[in-house]
């Protein structure tokens, strides 16, 4: 454990027991401040070895011109291949039972504004839209030649009619004249699509029926689905895009107005961009039962965090073509795939292949050690049920890696060690995503350190002063600790004021920082303690007082 979370756990004890109820006097000089130390855990560089073999120079490409990491790109461009493959091939990751896991993926590209994770997530479904363009292309042909077809039969059909009419009047056998011309009905054609951008989800069940294949949602901003599905009212939709994660699925819409709408096939990937504030907002109501408590996020089993690199360089040259149009292939080769030519077994609704022997056991083996993790109950909920869905993250991975390779038959060792190496990777950003709930006091006490700097909290303040401003990150337990740790930092000098009652607790802050902010008084303000107020037991807040016992708000 590391020495600032050891001392913060034995400060707050020391709190809360009384061991140490000895104030700290305002004369005592300042020590020196300390940085408070980083609240985002390390994460693993992303390894190119893991990609398909054709995508590797291409994530490379676009992460040099663009100077961003490549685990954007990377995990945009795995998104996508997935959702190209859809529901034409299945794994079952056991030798024998009829598990199935359709290689449907999730994922997102999280890191602050203006470090290029926009532009670098678009790149790889710039492969879609080529596709979209081509289908769009065909649609167009066939939707000419279907007009001709449809015109022809409307005019059968009224020489049919007629016939009909002469043989009724004739005394003739009606029956007999209308089926010495059979009319061809002709099919409307559908247009093949592979993207969506902002559609309602009813507007995407019509969607997905057209294209049982699957499709993949992108958005620039994820959180802006989030907000959408957490609106009141929006339970059947939020329903749906759980329902839509593993590509299994079917679903019924029931509506006044539109009727019944019955979705065979609900296959969707979803890949779009989050900024860290806003994740940390969503993830913390999600965590403490708001809106989000259902396990949407942890569907985003490729969401990446990745460590934005200062020292950047002006890259100006033309994309590396050959790379690009090596990727480009694998997308149209997936587009025409047969299961059939890969070695896929045909029965069942979705043909599948299998691991081969020796990847059977190494798959075995890794989900015997991850299982006992996700059960034994010693890491966060939200971890646990991260992890959980690894079970068939990696067979996804595995399959999609083994197609893009080329390779045919059983999926073998080489494809699924790359999956492994994802899982590896993708475990450590997943931490460094949920450590804003948990681990949330260094990421506190820099969000009660900036306010401090700001200027938004005065010298001698009350914990309960502070948390009345339901500031984003300062909770009442996190706020607390916070607190705690700015004391061993030098940040704060935690004063303890007898009322005759139970004793009044406020925060001095270090003098050095109040000379750097800019609107203070700190001529006066640094001697100065604010005098406790005649009914200080009193707090004007429900359930809590101002010696940190937060009590229950009603």
């Amino acid at each position: 454990m590391n020495d600032w979370k050891e001392k913060v756990r034995k400060s707050a004890k020391t709190r809360a027991t009384g061991a140490d109820p000895t104030p700290v006097s305002n004369a005592e000089p300042w020590p020196e401040l300390q940085a408070i130390p980083n609240d985002l855990p390390a994460v693993l560089p992303f390894d190119y070895e893991m990609l398909p073999n054709a995508f590797a120079a291409y994530v490379s490409d676009v992460a040099e011109r663009m100077q961003c990491p490549p685990d954007f790109t990377a995990a945009a461009i795995m998104v996508a291949l997935a959702g190209v493959v859809g529901k034409k091939i299945g794994i079952r990751p056991k030798r024998h039972d009829d598990w199935l896991v359709i290689p449907n993926l999730w994922g997102a590209a999280i890191g602050r504004p203006g470090i290029m994770k926009t532009p670098a997530i678009r790149q790889p479904f710039d492969f879609l839209h080529r596709l979209e363009e081509a289908a769009r292309d065909k649609f167009t042909q066939e939707q000419a030649t279907y007009e001709v077809k449809r015109l022809i039969a409307e005019e059968q059909k009224k020489h049919r009619r007629l016939l009909v009419a002469n043989a009724i009047k004739d005394k003739d056998d009606p029956e007999k004249a209308a089926q010495e011309l059979a009319i061809e009905v002709p099919s409307e054609p559908t247009r093949r699509r592979y993207v969506v951008n902002d559609s309602t989800v009813e507007k995407l069940g019509e969607l997905l029926n057209q294209n049982p294949n699957g499709l993949t949602a992108f958005r620039d901003e994820i959180p802006g689905l989030f907000e959408h599905l957490d609106k009141e009212g929006q339970e059947g939709a939020r329903a749906f895009y759980i329902e839509a994660w593993d590509g299994l699925g079917k679903f019924t819409y029931d509506r006044i107005g539109r009727g019944t709408l019955e979705i065979e096939s609900v296959t969707l990937s979803v890949f779009g961009g989050i900024q860290p504030g806003r994740l940390a907002s969503y993830l913390r109501a999600a965590v403490h039962g708001g809106a989000g408590d259902d396990g949407l996020m942890q569907r985003f089993q490729l969401a990446v965090y990745p460590d934005v690199k200062q020292n950047w360089r002006n890259v100006d040259r033309w994309p590396d073509t050959d790379a690009k149009q090596k990727a480009w292939a694998i997308f149209q080769a997936m587009d025409i795939l047969d299961p059939l030519r890969v070695g896929a077994d045909p029965a069942g609704e979705v043909p599948y292949l299998r691991f081969d022997q020796e990847a059977q056991g190494l798959f075995d083996d890794w989900r015997a050690e991850l299982e006992p993790r996700v059960r034994s109950g010693e890491e966060h909920p939200a971890i646990e049920s991260h992890l959980a869905k690894y079970r068939s993250l990696i067979p996804s991975l595995a399959l999609l890696i083994h197609l893009a390779d080329g390779t045919v038959g059983p999926i073998g060792s080489k494809a699924l060690k790359k999956a492994l190496a994802w899982a590896r990777y993708l475990e450590s950003h997943a931490r460094r995503i949920y450590a804003i709930v948990t681990d949330p006091t260094a990421a506190a006490a820099k969000a009660l350190g900036k306010r401090i700097k700001q200027g938004e909290v005065q010298d001698g303040f009350s914990l309960r002063s502070v948390y009345r401003n339901g500031w984003a990150g300062l909770d009442r337990d996190s706020l607390e600790l916070a607190a705690e740790l700015l004391v061993e930092l030098g940040w704060l000098r935690e004063v303890e004021i007898e009322t005759g009652g139970k004793p009044k607790i406020i925060f001095r802050i270090n003098s050095a920082i109040l000379r750097n902010t800019p609107g203070r008084e700190t001529d006066n303000t640094a001697k100065r303690v604010p005098a406790p107020p005649s009914d200080s037991n009193v707090s004007d807040l429900p359930g809590c007082s101002d010696d940190g016992d937060w009590g229950e708000i009603a």
